[in-house]
């Protein structure tokens, strides 16, 4: 599946961008600087997300390219490394 196919990098930056506007509009009416700069933290974090599970998906896609379908155990090493991709 094509990252521009795959609904959780869609969904992820769909409501980012949702966020992102209703923060406009704070912003725009003069809402508390630190109540702003909590909801930016959130988009960012969003953001962030949807770029690991781009990079990841990215890796197992032309790993499969390249070495055909992956067997059970590289997806679980692939799964030890996305979760430690949290930590980059």
């Amino acid at each position: 599946m094509s990252h521009a196919n795959n609904p959780e990098i869609l969904n992820r930056l769909k409501r980012a961008q949702g966020h992102l506007s209703k923060i406009v509009e704070m912003v725009e009416e003069g809402r508390d600087a630190l109540t702003i700069a909590q909801q930016l933290q959130a988009v960012l974090k969003a953001v962030d997300k949807a770029k690991t599970v781009l990079v990841l998906h990215h890796i197992e896609h032309h790993l499969e390219e390249a070495t055909g379908a992956l067997p059970k155990e590289v997806r679980e090493r692939l799964s030890g490394i996305a979760e430690i991709t949290k930590y980059l």
